[in-house]
C-alpha cells in the first residue's frame, strides 16, 4: 500500500470511530470560546504542527490560544547547538509544564486541547495534571496504539488520556510509520501528522457551527482572493485584536 493509501484508513477510522469524541470535545471549545474565554492549545515535538494548524491559519478564527516552547519544538537544526537531543530531552523533564503554564491565568472557565503521539512525556502529562487541578476541562489528542499498549514512563505510572475529560484517538499504527519497504528493516512514512490536521479542523467547523447556533460569529481569517483585500485586511486585523484580548485576559501578570 501506499502512504496515501495507509492515511485514507487513517482518516476513515477516524471519522467512524472518533466523530463522537470530537463532537463532545467541540461542545467544550464553544462553551469555552463562546463565553469570552480560550482553549489553550498545546504540544511538543511535532505535536507543535496541529497547535497552529488551529490558530493562525486561514480559514480559523480566535479563540484557540497557541502555547508553544520553541525548546521543545524547534527541529530544523537536528544536531548542534538547539538540536534534536535537547528537545527530546527536554519535554521528559518533570516539574517543567508547571512553569510553563504559571505564565497564564488557570480559568475553569477555559479549556487546554493537548496533543501528544505517545501520550508518555513528562511535560504534556503535567501539562494535563496541571490543568486538570485547576479546573480546566482537558482535551487529549494521542494515538491509542502507543498509550494502550507501551507502558507509562511518568513517575505517576499514567499516561495523558489518564487526565483528560475528552480522548480522540489519533488513530494511527504503533510507533507512527505506516509503509514496509522491501529491502528495509523499518516502516516508513508517519502518519499521526495528517491526522492531527483532520482532527482539528473537523474540531473548528464543529465549533464555529456551535458558536453561530449561538448567534457568536467572530472574524475568520480569509484571503483577499475571496473577499477582498480591505475586507480581507480588515478580518485580520479583528482577529488579532480579539486574539489579543483574550490573550491578555490569560496572561498571569499578578502574584
Amino acid at each position: 500500500m501506499t502512504w496515501i493509501d495507509e492515511a485514507v484508513l487513517v482518516l476513515n477510522r477516524i471519522q467512524n470511530e472518533q466523530s463522537e469524541n470530537i463532537e463532545k470535545a467541540a461542545v467544550i471549545a464553544a462553551d469555552a470560546i463562546g463565553g469570552g474565554g480560550v482553549v489553550h492549545t498545546f504540544g511538543t515535538g511535532h505535536s507543535r504542527i496541529p497547535v497552529e494548524e488551529m490558530f493562525p491559519r486561514y480559514g480559523s478564527f480566535p479563540g484557540f490560544h497557541p502555547i508553544v516552547e520553541l525548546s521543545m519544538t524547534f527541529h530544523t537544526e537536528i544536531s548542534g547547538a538547539n538540536g534534536q537531543r535537547q528537545a527530546m530531552f527536554i519535554e521528559r523533564v518533570p516539574g517543567l509544564a508547571e512553569v510553563i503554564l504559571s505564565n497564564f491565568k488557570l480559568r475553569p472557565t477555559d479549556a487546554i486541547m493537548i496533543f501528544s503521539a505517545s501520550g508518555r512525556n513528562a511535560v504534556p502529562v503535567e501539562t494535563a495534571m496541571v490543568a486538570k487541578a485547576a479546573g480546566l476541562k482537558v482535551i487529549a489528542v494521542t494515538s491509542g496504539s502507543e498509550s494502550k499498549t507501551v507502558p507509562a514512563t511518568h513517575a505517576s505510572g499514567t499516561t495523558l488520556s489518564d487526565h483528560a475529560d475528552v480522548v480522540i484517538d489519533l488513530c494511527t499504527p504503533l510507533g507512527d510509520a505506516a509503509v514496509s519497504i522491501n529491502g528495509w528493516s523499518n516502516k516508513v512514512g508517519p502518519v499521526s501528522t495528517v491526522a492531527n490536521v483532520a482532527i482539528v479542523n473537523s474540531l473548528k467547523v464543529l465549533t464555529a457551527q456551535k458558536l453561530a447556533d449561538r448567534g457568536i460569529e467572530l472574524p475568520v481569517l480569509t484571503g483577499a482572493q475571496i473577499v477582498g483585500r480591505e475586507v480581507s485586511e480588515e478580518l485580520f486585523e479583528n482577529a488579532y485584536l480579539e486574539h489579543a484580548k483574550r490573550k491578555s485576559d490569560v496572561l498571569r501578570v499578578n502574584a
